[in-house]
């Protein structure tokens, strides 16, 4: 086959193209940290990267979900704290009550007492939230408790997250363990008493009184069980994004050293092709091609 002037310009022209293309690529390694830039460069890392990337995703997902749970717990067991706190002062006010030398007076000063540290137990109950009442169930657009005397009206459906996969957890209290209408009734009751300053069944409020805390306390040792949990799956998701991180990396980043040698080989190949070029083709082909 005869090899003419036209022939070696042509595949001096296809190769040198190949060439740019391969320093393109390496380049483009180079300023974006990937092992490639278009899927149709490697499919295969292309659909791999697509399935890691969404598992990462669902990780970093369970992480904010992770958030909103400490967010319910921590302010849930922050009320159960001062629901706590307000039932015992209950109890310290009823038993000094109980004292047969108390004057009339000095009950009623003590039912004042009650009463404001009712309100405050009303307060509590209806605790918002980022604009949500974390004591009322999913019912999280609806105080649970009005009135004076308190009126109860709970949801006791648990409010769940969801913070791995098929794995939720609820994150509120059961209100009807802690706010209930026999609690906001046993402290009517006492204050009603106080106010009429009848003492006569103050041994059995006092005794519904504990009843109430005992459960209060139930329900803060539950709530405290779910907690240890959540910090036991915060870990475990911890460790899952720090896999699927690497996962991530393995399959799409660039091996920069390896990248940096192969761009100086190709500039090597690439101006020897050019100096190949310049012998075999005319000089005046040479220099249009410039």
């Amino acid at each position: 086959m005869r090899v003419t002037q036209s022939m070696l310009a042509q595949n001096s022209l296809r190769h040198l193209s190949k060439s740019y293309e391969l320093l393109g690529k390496y380049q483009d390694q180079m300023l974006t940290r990937k092992k490639i830039t278009r899927p149709s460069q490697d499919p295969v890392v292309a659909m791999k990267g697509l399935y890691y990337r969404t598992n990462l995703k669902e990780v970093e997902q369970y992480k904010r979900n992770l958030s909103e749970a400490y967010l319910w717990i921590e302010n849930s067991e922050a009320g159960l704290e001062q629901a706590n706190q307000g039932l015992q002062r209950i109890r310290e006010l009823l038993i000094r009550a109980k004292n047969g030398t108390n004057s009339e007076d000095e009950r009623d000063a003590v039912a004042r007492e009650v009463k404001q540290i009712k309100d405050d137990l009303v307060a509590v109950a209806n605790t918002q939230v980022a604009g949500r009442y974390i004591f009322n169930g999913t019912k999280t657009d609806s105080a649970p408790v009005s009135g004076d005397p308190p009126v109860v009206n709970n949801n006791n459906e648990p409010f769940k997250i969801e913070l791995s996969k098929n794995i939720q957890i609820q994150v509120n209290i059961t209100p009807d363990n802690v706010f209930n209408q026999a609690m906001f009734n046993t402290i009517q009751d006492i204050q009603n008493a106080l106010e009429n300053n009848d003492t006569t069944n103050l041994d059995s409020l006092l005794g519904q009184l504990d009843d109430h805390i005992d459960a209060l306390n139930a329900e803060r040792a539950e709530l405290g069980a779910r907690y240890n949990r959540i910090e036991q799956m915060e870990n475990r998701i911890g460790q899952q994004e720090v896999i699927s991180t690497k996962i991530l990396s393995d399959n799409e980043d660039a091996d920069i050293e390896r990248v940096i040698i192969d761009l100086k080989e190709q500039e090597s190949a690439h101006r020897a092709a050019l100096a190949v070029s310049a012998r075999i083709i005319q000089p005046n082909l040479v220099d249009f091609l410039r």
